[in-house]
């Protein structure tokens, strides 16, 4: 080798950028795949960002289409002269343009002001802030539920499938996922609200307090109250969790690594926990992303039939009004909540699974 070529080489293995900082690195790989992911982060975040404003510029022109006139709610049916109702529309703004009324909306929303609920007269953002603790708790008990037994029961139906177990698990999960809500939950108030035939009445029709109760008291009756409305939304969303794992995991059962894992003697058992399962539940990441910005938005139909007081409730009397400032600002956090969880689930996968986002 002649002593010519001794640097050349002696360039392309030395430290960064080689003795002289002009050579090429040996971190080139990690900063290429480092740099990758930022972008592929920023796609992300501007992506969501686009839906966030598209959200915001619908739910200003969509609920103008529902008909009914708020300034003729705020008078509570009373013989007002045209006065006062101009008085009214001047007072909430209704008397400016659309274009006016749109500009002036948008301009509070990115200041975190989503207007003055008309039936209220309160600001949106207060009557959101005081409904969302008990919308958490409903939802939020539910899906921690769902979750679990949708993940373990569809690992077991996927493990031995075509079995009497798989098929009963999948078949009652169609059947249930296929259910509206709002029919079951007045079943289950009819059979164990009510009580019909033998069996009586066990819990309450709606609402989330008897009212008087403090202290433990106070939280059995809410968990008395809670009963219901949870196991009518654990039997409808539990079966697409399942679907989800069964399917995912039914896809890694015939993978080359567990039929080596098996070959080292490796128990079923731990097969299926240690490398067929975490690598089944990937794309089961994103269900559950999303189904946690559900819980935000709650359940309208479930919260409704009932009368639960959060967000969905909530959205259903301002929809009967129309409140206008209200509906738009429910639907607003509603979407948000999707979209910002859906993005966080997209960033989080490319961690989970290097091929992504690269």
């Amino acid at each position: 080798m002649t002593a010519e070529a001794t640097p050349a080489l002696v360039g392309k293995t030395d430290g960064p950028g080689g003795p002289d900082g002009a050579g090429p690195s040996v971190r080139g790989p990690r900063a290429r795949t480092t740099t990758a992911y930022l972008r592929y982060v920023a796609g992300k975040l501007g992506g969501a960002a686009v839906s966030l404003l598209a959200v915001l510029v619908t739910s200003f022109f969509l609920f103008r289409l529902i008909p009914g006139d708020p300034v003729k709610f705020m008078t509570g049916g009373r013989q007002v002269s045209a006065e006062q109702l101009a008085a009214y529309r001047r007072e909430f703004g209704l008397d400016l343009p659309l274009w006016e009324q749109f500009t002036d909306y948008c301009g509070k929303a990115l200041t975190g002001d989503l207007g003055t609920s008309y039936q209220f007269r309160a600001p949106v953002v207060d009557k959101i802030t005081e409904a969302l603790p008990n919308t958490l708790l409903l939802t939020g008990t539910a899906f921690v539920l769902y979750t679990v037994l949708g993940i373990f029961l569809g690992t077991r139906a996927a493990w031995r499938n075509g079995g009497l177990g798989d098929r009963l698990n999948t078949g009652l999960a169609l059947a249930l996922y296929s259910i509206p809500s709002f029919w079951l939950g007045l079943l289950l108030i009819i059979v164990f609200s009510v009580g019909i035939g033998p069996i009586p009445g066990l819990f309450p029709t709606g609402g989330m307090e008897s009212g008087g109760e403090e202290g433990f008291a106070y939280v059995l009756d809410v968990a008395h109250h809670l009963v219901l409305p949870v196991v009518t939304l654990v039997a409808v969303e539990y079966g697409q969790t399942l679907l989800v794992t069964r399917s995912a995991l039914l896809d890694e059962m015939g993978s080359d690594y567990l039929t080596t894992a098996r070959a080292k003697g490796l128990r079923d058992d731990l097969v299926r926990r240690r490398h067929a399962v975490p690598n089944a539940l990937l794309p089961t990441m994103t269900l559950i992303f999303i189904n946690l910005g559900r819980t935000v938005a709650g359940v309208i139909l479930v919260e409704t039939v009932f009368s639960w007081p959060g967000l969905g409730g909530l959205f259903y009397q301002a929809l009967s009004v129309p409140d206008l400032p209200l509906v738009q600002g429910l639907f607003f956090v509603f979407a948000a909540a999707v979209i910002v969880m859906n993005t966080l689930a997209d960033l989080i996968y490319p961690l989970l699974d290097p091929r992504v986002g690269r």
